[in-house]
């Protein structure tokens, strides 16, 4: 059986800066309305702010481990209502509803590569009925603090304030339901893995969980960026005499009267550019203020305070599926874009400590740079409670090993294999020369690096210089050569593009129902199994066999419903909708589907290719090791965990007094690799710290 629902709520809590967590935790939460139906009978509200009572079959299907729940974005409902039974003493103070009886038609959305609004979702499904666009008014006047206040003084706007809108917001709540139902039987077709289902219920049990936060530090850290940014901007403006140094048209004039020249933009770039060239001090002070001043990345600070509920913990930091690869997404916080550290262990330390204590003064003294200083020390505001401290642990070069496992390109699996810096071995691929990193040619190394990390994807020369190229003094001819010294020593994964491009536009284009690429090998099942069964007879427990692999592995293309899908060696799909052929720019024919555009976040139509199909499937392998990893470790190692984590990082909460067996048992999961992935040679290097930071 499935309940499909839908719920208004009131909090005094703003819940986009919150979250959903501190929101439905705050003392002035309630819920207002319940609308549902199970299966496919008509949806029904309980009006509970006008005194009305939750049925008991509804009230108990909420704790019915049989029934399923779906709603649009479930972590919200199930969050509220886990608030409310609490509170009605229904269910434990401590428990949470079980995200195992959750389902969740916003990640399915996600799944098929549509938006996760219910309004945009639906608009692009073309239901009949769409949400009320009345809804965000209704939102505004009856789930949040008026300015204006009810009609008998209160702070709020009540039903009886205004009876026409609050039958209207019924209304909408209904239909809420409705859309969903309609999404979840349109999207019947979406493809959920058991193994999917365990990293979903596992990720819910980490947001449940939540990090803790220093809060002392992150009060002061606050108000010493809020004091640094003032000092600054006061002293531009005594040395321009601007009226406002921020604003980028008065700064340009007044730098191109100082320097004699047209000043066309200031993005990050253009401004090292200047300051590098200039010998005016003047000039070189303000454009290093405006490099402070420009540093958004400890507004984060605020961002934590705003997240973080009584308990000093935050949750909901991290959106399940938030792209179309699978990967997570950042939320309150933005853990995917957090500043690295780059100051000595030592430094940093004596750093978070002037911080806590509060001392500006301090940290001007030592640092100079405070915004920056305080930027490095974002990440150590994540900390571990007493008795407790945090076990990191990521993979190494995560997306060169998939994507030489998908191409077969045997030469970086074997550098890897044997412990080799990649960046190293393709420098000396491309060059033909030995090159070490502190050795022979080490100047060679960090052109082995860049093309790494921007050519595997079928970028080029724009690609090579974005990553860095003109910054190592590379001309325009140098950027090309390397691009084809790079694919050069790289064929199979040039090969694995155009592969792969292939297969995608036989289905798009109706020629093939599927259309496979498989994933090459080196070994037969049966000579993997005859090694395997060898080394265990000398050592039961070997696993170093495991990096040979098994033939029969593949990537299978097809069309249903005008999507494209991929299904991964995971067994999961990843989506492109309505997609088809076209001709692009050059006259030849690529595939075009409809998404998300990155820059002006509209729905439209987007073209993609070999090299782009490339990016995605590759990060989606990536992503499938790392759930693969969270739900191992959550299924199979009590006392280890994971209150977030980060691209191809965990970050968990372990016993100080076994800390290192905790780290070892986590270092041995992440090297051993997901069932469907022979042959792929996985590493993770990890260490302990009381607090978060890159090692």
């Amino acid at each position: 059986m499935r309940l499909h629902v839908d719920i208004e709520t009131y909090s005094p809590a703003p819940i986009a800066d919150t979250g959903n967590y501190k929101y439905a935790m705050d003392p002035g939460f309630e819920i207002l309305l319940v609308a549902y139906a199970f299966g496919s009978d008509p949806v029904r509200v309980v009006d509970l702010a006008s005194g009305e009572n939750l049925p008991s079959k509804l009230l108990n299907a909420l704790v019915d481990p049989t029934i399923t729940k779906v709603a649009h974005n479930a972590v919200f409902e199930r969050v509220c209502f886990t608030m409310w039974l609490r509170r009605q003493g229904l269910i434990g103070k401590a428990a949470w509803l079980d995200p195992a009886e959750w389902d969740c038609t916003m990640v399915r959305c996600y799944m098929a590569g549509l938006p996760g609004s219910l309004k945009e979702a639906g608009a692009v499904l073309g239901f009949e009925q769409q949400k009320m666009t009345e809804g965000k008014a209704l939102i505004k006047k009856f789930c949040t603090p008026s300015k204006t206040g009810g009609l008998l003084g209160s702070e709020r706007v009540m039903p009886d304030d205004d009876p026409e809108s609050w039958a209207t917001f019924k209304a909408y709540c209904i239909r809420d339901v409705e859309v969903e139902r309609e999404i979840d039987k349109a999207l019947s077709w979406v493809r959920e893995t058991e193994a999917e289902r365990a990293i979903y219920e596992a990720d819910q049990r980490i947001n449940d969980r939540g990090v803790l936060v220093d809060l002392t530090m992150v009060r002061n850290a606050s108000k010493i960026d809020a004091m640094t940014r003032a000092s600054l901007a006061k002293e531009a403006a005594v040395i321009t005499g601007l009226s406002n140094p921020n604003s980028i048209p008065q700064l340009r004039s007044w730098l191109e009267g100082r320097l004699g020249a047209s000043v066309e933009t200031l993005r990050k770039t253009d401004v090292m550019d200047i300051a590098a060239q200039t010998t005016d001090p003047d000039v070189k002070r303000i454009l290093s203020i405006r490099q402070q001043l420009g540093k958004t990345s400890n507004a984060k600070y605020p961002a934590m305070l705003d997240a973080t509920g009584a308990d000093g913990r935050a949750r909901g930091l991290l959106q399940f599926y938030g792209t179309r690869t699978g990967r997570w997404a950042g939320r309150l916080v933005q853990l995917q874009n957090l500043p690295q550290n780059h100051l000595p262990l030592d430094e940093l330390a004596f750093a978070r400590k002037l911080v806590c204590e509060g001392d500006y003064t301090g940290i001007q003294l030592c640092y100079g740079n405070v915004n920056d200083t305080l930027s490095q020390l974002i990440r150590t505001a994540f900390v571990a409670p007493e008795g407790k401290t945090l076990a990191v642990c990521d993979f190494s070069a995560i997306e060169a090993r998939v994507l030489a496992w998908l191409a077969g390109e045997q030469w970086v699996l074997d550098t890897f294999r044997s412990g080799g810096d990649i960046y190293c071995a393709t420098a000396s691929q491309m060059f033909h020369v030995p090159v070490e990193k502190h050795g022979q040619n080490a100047e060679l190394r960090q052109k082995g690096k860049i093309a790494v990390l921007a050519l595997g994807y079928g970028g080029g020369q724009k690609a090579l210089d974005a990553m860095g190229g003109q910054r190592l003094g590379m001309s325009e001819d140098e950027e090309q050569q390397t691009v084809r010294m790079w694919r050069d020593a790289n064929p199979g994964i040039v090969r694995f593009w155009h592969d792969i491009e292939d297969a995608a536009l036989k289905v798009v284009g109706g020629y093939q129902q599927t259309a496979r690429v498989s994933i090459k090998l080196p070994i037969s099942t049966e000579e993997y199994e005859a090694r395997l069964s060898e080394a265990r007879k000398v050592d039961p427990d070997c696993d170093s066999v495991r990096n040979y692999s098994v033939n029969g592995i593949c990537l299978e293309f097809s069309m249903l419903n005008g999507w494209l899908l991929c299904k991964l060696p995971s067994g999961r799909q990843i989506a492109w909708p309505q997609a088809k052929p076209t001709v692009n720019r050059f006259d030849s024919t690529s595939i075009e589907y409809r998404g998300i555009d990155q820059t002006t976040n509209k729905w439209v139509r987007l073209e993609t290719y070999g090299g782009k199909l490339a990016e995605n499937i590759t990060q989606a392998v990536a992503r499938d090791c790392l759930a693969d990893v969270i739900t191992r470790i959550d299924r199979d190692c009590p006392g280890i965990d994971i209150v977030f984590h980060v691209h191809d990082e965990i970050v968990a909460e372990v016993d100080e007094a076994g800390a290192d067996q905790a780290l070892k048992a986590i270092q041995e999961v992440f090297a051993i690799g997901p069932a469907w992935a022979a042959g792929l040679p996985l590493k993770g290097a990890g260490y302990i710290t009381p607090y978060y930071l890159k090692d």
